[in-house]
């Protein structure tokens, strides 16, 4: 049984999230759902909908620490079509409570977006493990707690695919700068994953061709996902 929790606001420019709840094996869990609807383009490295194109919703589910189907991405559309969801969407899973997530918003009409919406992230950190990507397997290593980074980007304007590449290295970036400004000594964990969504373009509306950090919406990104992963990893 999945029950819905309507937003209070809109967490990344996308009609949400909604705070889904549902029980499996007798455990609590939840999720969150942005329906954004059709004109939105957006790159993910999720297990579902990943790489590019037209997507209608981003579904962030949590699942048990003990988590062992091998099918997560039926599992997630499974959770999609309860959650009254259709066409195409992302789905990704984390170990970490998903309900306590960070938001961060940058640019807009406050901060001379002429769109009159800013870059918007959210993030939800399960941190526990945690280490650096070029690293090796060390036989003394004992097994931690599963953790994953989520991260969730909207920018209300239209980027090119290669600027839509370039969003998710600068998220990671950021991810990684927040990372360490919290006092971890890390790059994330394994299975960390992040999703941008970008307007689909109006006709003859010409896409943004950068979104580096020093670029104008990639730095507005970099900003909001340093501010929403900040505030979703606890001190160590």
């Amino acid at each position: 049984m999945t029950t819905l929790v309507p937003p209070s606001r809109p967490a990344v420019g996308l009609g949400g999230p909604q705070r889904l709840t549902r029980t499996e094996d007798g455990e609590e869990l939840h999720a969150l759902l942005w329906r954004a609807g059709p004109g939105w383009r957006m790159v993910s490295s999720a297990v579902l909908g990943g790489g590019i194109g037209e997507r209608h919703w981003i579904l962030n589910a949590q699942v048990s620490h003990g988590y062992r189907r091998t099918d997560p991405e039926r599992h997630l559309a499974a959770l999609a079509r309860d959650a009254r969801v259709s066409g195409p969407g992302v789905g990704l899973m984390t170990a970490a409570d998903v309900s306590r997530h960070g938001s961060a918003t940058d640019g807009g009409a406050t901060g001379g977006g002429a769109t009159g919406g800013g870059a918007e992230a959210t993030a939800t950190v399960g941190i526990g493990v945690r280490g650096w990507a070029a690293s090796w397997p060390d036989a003394a290593t004992r097994p931690e707690p599963p953790g994953t980074i989520n991260i969730v980007v909207a920018l209300p304007v239209p980027l090119t695919d290669a600027a839509l590449v370039n969003a998710v290295a600068t998220a990671t970036e950021a991810k990684v700068q927040a990372l360490l400004d919290r006092g971890y000594d890390c790059s994330g964990t394994p299975t960390d994953a992040v999703c941008v969504a970008a307007r689909v373009p109006a006709p003859q509306e010409e896409p943004h061709a950068f979104a580096g950090p020093r670029s104008l919406w990639g730095a507005r990104l970099a900003r909001a996902v340093h501010g929403a992963v900040l505030a979703a990893t606890p001190a160590p």
